[in-house]
């Protein structure tokens, strides 16, 4: 039944004509659907019966035919009541996706019902708002700068080689992998054994099973026939050991997942991200499964990250390519492919914002399971043999081999991070260091002394009390103190992260270079996640806390109880009244945290918030050493 499906409609068939042969030619086609993406990473989706695409196709593909309002996206500050109008322009110049539901088989043809999702812009008074056209923009803006460059500066591609004239086109790439788990409905966690199971690597790596291993088979296959190039699909470290009925039947299903696919240009690699997170969520819930793309789904427990590659070619006029962060003689990279780098590490505070800009995110980067802390980057322990430093924000990968696998790997997001603007970001931040290197005609030797700077030593271009590269653990090689003197202090809210804009703001003003981020787009961000955080805090972060608090209930018998039973109930009975419940004499920390956050006290409210979540820890340590000392639940 699915052979004969189309999946793709390539950017060629983008025509009134190709597009009204391959519809009527497939008509299980029946819905057409806009996809912009506004501010905040959502995605926009609706039903548009195929005949009325076919009767206005012209405006379809050539004006605003579909509009929305300010209400259905997040756009804050841009569009308001009184003038909230959105023009949705379909985008050409990438791949359109036909998704399929295969539990709805048309009658006439056979075939699952199919909607043809198209990438499309979003625009506000006639000026685009959406972080789609932000990445474009951002691509753009890249690559006629970087040519300016080079043909003022010839001397820039000297070690490649070539002149400017034999140029076509700058090529940036970008590549995405995504981490998940996944559940069966309804159970729960069970946080010390998953825990105990991670320490052990139980499940990393090993096999699949059931409808696990289905729904992760169906994903794949389903990515090849999307031409995602899936390259694969496996268990990573977090998990437990499914349960099996007297059926055969698999229950208790507790996995962390990964699936990895071949990279693109980074437009269209982030596109491609979201439509393998819908292939993944339909796969696995039509297998009976819950997904999860929390970057921190379970406290005490791997989270999942989502870890963004970039790289970079030349395409030449003869057919050529050549990968622009590569060394040419005996160095970890090029001179583009270190000021690359050191221009996200110099300007990571204003990044870290649209990388991690939400509660989930932040609770997942911390000291201890893999995810980066500390702005700092790691090349390798020789030249000559590739290493990889799995502690740090921005790695190298490379391959000796391969010249054309250089690359850097941020492994910061998480798989709701907006791609789109996290690449923008990138691209903004590697231009400022390009522009340092190439303009002051810094040398591989120059680059690489100023990168492994020692915390003092004064630079150029890096900030003079910082180090930006090790070799070491993160972790275990440095006491806190030391990260955050050496590399900088790891926001603990997003409140913190959002202050990076006062706090650099020559650094932000790298992001309006070719009008990129304007101020408006900078600030509706900012407005989208402030919002997204109070609102995450108040009506969901202290909702579940509440549950949890109220579960955790005096189990032992007064006439069985020795002393450190009752002494270690107190302790946990009184801090369960100091998080949640007021008197007349003390407000609860959950009454504090509303009351800043209706008088728009957000510094209140990010110190607060620390305060809860250290507390709920202590109170779940507490809840544990208590029931471990009793012999009769």
């Amino acid at each position: 039944m699915t052979k004969d499906l189309i999946y793709i409609i390539p950017k060629e068939n983008h025509t009134e004509l190709g597009l009204k042969s391959i519809l009527e030619t497939h008509p299980e086609i029946k819905f057409i659907s806009l996809v912009g993406i506004d501010l905040a990473g959502n995605d926009t989706d609706e039903k548009i019966p195929v005949k009325l695409f076919l009767e206005d196709i012209d405006t379809f593909l050539n004006g605003a035919a579909v509009q929305t309002d300010g209400s259905s996206v997040v756009l804050p500050g841009i569009a308001s009541l009184n003038n909230a109008k959105i023009d949705m322009l379909a985008d050409l110049d990438v791949n359109w996706f036909v998704d399929y539901n295969f539990e709805h088989i048309d009658v006439e043809t056979g075939r699952p019902v199919g909607t043809l999702r198209i990438p499309c812009f979003l625009y506000h008074d006639g000026r685009p708002v959406d972080s789609r056209y932000i990445l474009k923009n951002s691509i753009n803006h890249f690559k006629t700068t970087l040519l300016d460059l080079f043909k003022n500066f010839p001397q820039s591609l000297s070690t490649f080689g070539i002149n400017y004239d034999d140029i076509e086109d700058v090529i940036p790439t970008s590549a995405t992998e995504l981490e998940f788990w996944v559940k069966t409905p309804n159970d729960k966690a069970d946080v010390e054994e998953l825990s105990t199971s991670q320490v052990l690597q139980e499940q990393y790596w090993t096999r699949t099973r059931g409808n696990v291993r289905t729904a992760m088979e169906q994903s794949l296959m389903l990515m090849e026939s999307y031409g995602l190039e899936p390259e694969m699909g496996h268990k990573e470290v977090g998990g437990v050991r499914a349960k099996m009925e007297e059926s055969g039947r698999l229950t208790h299903i507790m996995e962390q997942l990964e699936i990895d696919w071949k990279y693109s240009t980074s437009l269209q690699a982030a596109d491609n991200e979201l439509l393998v997170k819908n292939i993944v969520k339909e796969a696995f819930r039509s297998n009976g499964l819950d997904v999860t793309f929390l970057a921190k789904p379970i406290e005490g427990v791997a989270g999942s990250g989502e870890h963004t590659h970039i790289g970079m070619a030349l395409k030449l006029k003869n057919g050529k390519r050549i990968n622009l962060f590569t060394a040419t003689k005996k160095h970890f990279m090029s001179t583009l492919g270190y000021a690359s780098v050191m221009g996200i590490l110099k300007n990571y505070e204003v990044i870290n914002p649209f990388v991690s800009p939400t509660n989930d995110s932040l609770r997942r980067l911390k000291p201890g399971f893999e995810a980066p802390i500390c702005i700092v980057t790691s090349l390798g322990h020789t030249v000559e043999v590739p290493s990889r430093n799995r502690t740090i924000l921005i790695g190298l990968i490379r391959d000796t081999q391969n010249p054309f696998a250089t690359r850097f790997e941020l492994r910061a997001p998480n798989p709701h991070s907006n791609t789109y603007l996290v690449i923008s970001t990138l691209y903004m931040a590697m231009l400022d260091g390009i522009k340092y290197a190439i303009t002051n005609n810094r040398t591989e030797d120059e680059l690489l002394a100023e990168l492994s700077k020692k915390p003092g030593e004064a630079a150029v271009y890096l900030e003079k009390d910082r180090a930006y590269r090790t070799e070491e653990d993160v972790f275990e090689d440095f006491t806190e103190e030391e990260r955050i003197a050496y590399f900088g202090k790891a926001p603990a809210t997003v409140y913190e992260n959002l202050t990076a804009f006062d706090k650099y703001p020559e650094k932000l003003e790298i992001f309006k270079d070719g009008d990129v981020f304007e101020e408006r787009l900078i600030n509706g961000f900012r407005l989208a996640t402030t919002k997204r955080w109070l609102t995450e805090i108040n009506n969901r972060i202290i909702a579940n806390y509440s549950d949890e608090i109220r579960s955790f209930k005096l189990l032992h018998s007064i006439e069985k109880a020795l002393d450190l039973d009752v002494s270690n109930w107190m302790a946990i009975n009184e801090l369960r009244y100091y998080i949640m419940k007021d008197s007349y004499a003390r407000k609860s920390l959950f009454t504090r945290i509303k009351e800043a956050s209706e008088s728009l006290n957000y510094e209140e409210v990010s110190n607060l918030q620390i305060e809860l979540d250290d507390s709920m820890k202590k109170l779940r340590e507490l809840y544990t050493a208590y029931k471990k000392n009793l012999l009769d639940i």
